[in-house]
């Protein structure tokens, strides 16, 4: 029996060590409040991060990892920003975490917020361990959000137009910096095209989920403003395949089978007519404007001008079946007018080129009414592209007459808007399609002759967002003085709000992380 009372207190001893080794390891690694590392201004009393523009707060469990940890030691983070405590969960890693606090910190890359997440915790590799505890630096201690910066109408706005997934990357962010650089003042994006996807948070009953490429529109529209560049939302308005082809009782309707009408059989649009419709549109473009958006700018302001007409159904012709279709769209545009101008913003159209001919089929079937529209809008944008003026005054191949087309676009749409007060700024050819003079030269040509007849600075197109040669044709035309712009620029500074940009190169290209970020997905601008 003395053996065994032995042998049993030893056992114990050991037992009894080892719960006290077990209580004072635990101890050492226990959590305790969450402390925020602050430079700047303080951060919310809660201790959750800034939320700009829709994203989703990253404290939702559902959303990103735990933001209950233990700060490590305090880091240096941008003047003005906190850096926000995180304890990593199952998968994470130092890539998984700069994209998903990105639209909500101050930076503009992933390349950017990735290295700072590295410097702040000493990380070298990407794995995080099951609770380890990090810092997202860069946290704005208050949200990201610009008022529209007040330019008047005649503003001369030299810009490019950028497709969403374009300007929600890394490429092009560099574009627009480079464009700045060039002697470019103004940048067109796009909220929603005609496919009627939408690239930016928009919380309405019709949206559809959206295929975000600026995920946080307040930050990036900040972003143009502090390169100085006036800021242009491009809404597709009528010709929307996802409203149509996913809710039918906004969609055209074919008069034969009642169904949606197609255009050529193959193209949804919406009714231009549909009060659903209009006000989807309008809700689309207010929320442009409270991100801070200098201008809006509305593109298929119009009805389907190919296919079967005599097929087509609209809404406003059950009340009234006299009605022009001019009648619905002036109707629209001043309603949006009135609505916007209020808000502080300029609102401008992209029109036709051939409507400056005034053929009455044109204006029939696409309800845009020149003269009308002129009364009720700050800019008219006519797309005078010279390729695509087939058949008309006798040209074979018009691409190759570009001071023809746009010098008698110019004229004409200038004695069509006599007397309204309205800027005429085009938008002009940025690429090769049907041009076999397609050129630096041919780029000096538009803009020298727009200006000539009247044109207050213009608007390069390209689908593909590829512009080599209105780039090379920037500094000639710095160069020539007024013979080409007279050299408006935006007079309200904005001051930077990241720290130097990483280059490109250095890691994940693309401020959405968005696959296509880097193609310049193609659009078209009929």
């Amino acid at each position: 029996m003395p053996g065994i009372r032995k042998h049993f207190l030893i056992i114990s001893a050991v037992l009894a060590a080892l719960a006290i080794a077990i209580f004072a390891a635990h101890s050492r690694t226990a959590p305790v409040p969450p402390k925020t590392v602050q430079t700047g201004q303080p951060a919310p009393q809660t201790g959750t991060p800034s939320n700009p523009g829709n994203v989703a707060p990253a404290s939702s469990a559902a959303s990103g990892p735990s933001t209950t940890a233990q700060s490590p030691n305090s880091v240096s983070t941008p003047e003005g920003t906190r850096a926000l405590p995180v304890v990593a969960k199952r998968g994470d890693s130092v890539t998984s975490l700069a994209w998903h606090y990105l639209p909500e910190s101050v930076y503009m890359r992933e390349s950017e917020i990735e290295v700072a997440i590295r410097e702040a915790n000493g990380l070298k590799a990407n794995a995080l361990k099951p609770g380890q505890q990090v810092v997202i630096p860069g946290m704005p201690a208050e949200p990201i959000h610009d008022k529209p910066v007040l330019v008047p109408k005649n503003f001369e706005a030299r810009g490019i137009y950028l497709t969403g997934y374009t300007a929600g990357s890394a490429r092009g962010l560099d574009l627009v910096r480079q464009w700045k650089e060039a002697g470019g003042n103004a940048v067109v994006f796009d909220i929603k095209d005609f496919d009627g996807e939408l690239h930016v948070p928009f919380d309405h009953k019709y949206a559809p989920h959206p295929d975000l490429t600026i995920r946080n529109l307040p930050k990036y529209i900040h972003y143009l403003h502090s390169l100085h560049l006036h800021a242009v939302a491009r809404i597709a308005l009528f010709r929307d395949a996802h409203l149509a082809q996913t809710y039918p009782q906004l969609a055209v309707r074919s008069r034969r089978t009642g169904k949606p009408w197609l255009e050529n059989g193959r193209l949804a649009w919406t009714d231009p007519s549909n009060p659903e419709v209009q006000q989807y549109d309008l809700d689309l473009a207010r929320m442009a404007v409270a991100a801070g958006a200098d201008e809006i700018q509305f593109d298929y302001v119009r009805f389907p001008a190919e296919g079967d007409q005599a097929d087509c159904e609209f809404e406003f012709q059950k009340e009234h079946p006299e009605w022009p279709r001019s009648e619905v769209i002036t109707d629209f545009v001043a309603r949006a007018y009135e609505d916007l101008h209020a808000r502080g913003v300029l609102v401008s159209v992209d029109v036709f080129g051939v409507m400056a001919w005034a053929r009455p089929i044109d204006l029939s079937h696409t309800g845009q009414n020149i003269a009308e529209l002129a009364q009720h809008v700050d800019i008219l944008s006519p797309m005078i592209y010279p390729s695509h003026f087939f058949g008309m005054d006798g040209y074979a191949l018009p691409g190759d007459a570009p001071e023809h087309f746009i010098s008698e676009s110019m004229k004409r749409f200038e004695a069509t808007t006599q007397g309204s007060g309205i800027v005429i700024r085009p938008w002009l050819q940025a690429f090769a399609w049907r041009t076999k003079s397609y050129s630096t030269d041919y780029i000096l040509t538009q803009v020298s002759v727009a200006k000539s007849e009247g044109g207050v600075g213009f608007l390069f197109w390209n689908a593909r967002n590829e512009y080599p040669r209105p780039f090379d044709a920037m500094p000639l035309m710095r160069a020539g003085g007024e013979r080409y712009f007279r050299g408006d620029e935006i007079d309200k500074p904005v001051p930077p709000m990241a720290p130097a940009t990483v280059s490109a190169a250095s890691g994940p290209a693309g401020q959405a992380g968005h696959p296509a970020a880097t193609a310049g997905k193609s659009a078209a601008h009929p």
